[in-house]
């Protein structure tokens, strides 16, 4: 299994050039690796790294208008591998793309960034529009 865990350059332009207004949420599903891959070779679980992580970058979201709307502990995947877990998972909102890519330009996000480098081992940040809910599936 290929693992993911950063975007390329063609994917962020993509994400910037699809920009329309209002929200954007992203769904994680994050898998850390055990012990934390730091460049340095601290030591640190993976658990630890993505802890840091969230602390230093929690106030550089709130700064740009972003929150976690939800999170949750993965339980099961009932179509997929089942081999397939995933240790993180939330949905993080972001007032704009622009926000968003804001995130990347804040100095603090960037030290935190070396914490979410060093824990995540496979990722899966998939973004959505907000739609109205119902009864039913499709809309």
């Amino acid at each position: 299994m290929q693992a993911f865990t950063s975007f390329t350059r063609n994917a962020f332009a993509a994400f910037r050039a699809a920009a329309r207004p209002g929200p954007v949420q992203m769904l994680n599903l994050i898998r850390l690796h055990e012990r934390a891959q730091y460049p340095d070779e601290r030591e640190a679980s993976g658990t630890d790294a993505f802890a840091a992580y969230g602390r230093i970058s929690a106030p550089v979201l709130a700064g740009l208008g972003g929150r976690i709307l939800w999170r949750g502990d993965f339980e099961q995947a009932l179509i997929g591998p089942d081999d397939q877990r995933w240790d993180v998972c939330f949905i993080a909102e972001y007032p704009s793309v622009e926000a968003f890519a804001a995130l990347f330009r804040d100095p603090t996000y960037r030290e935190a960034m070396a914490h979410r480098q060093a824990a995540v081992r496979d990722c899966r940040p998939l973004r959505f529009g907000a739609a109205e809910a119902g009864a039913g599936f499709a809309g």
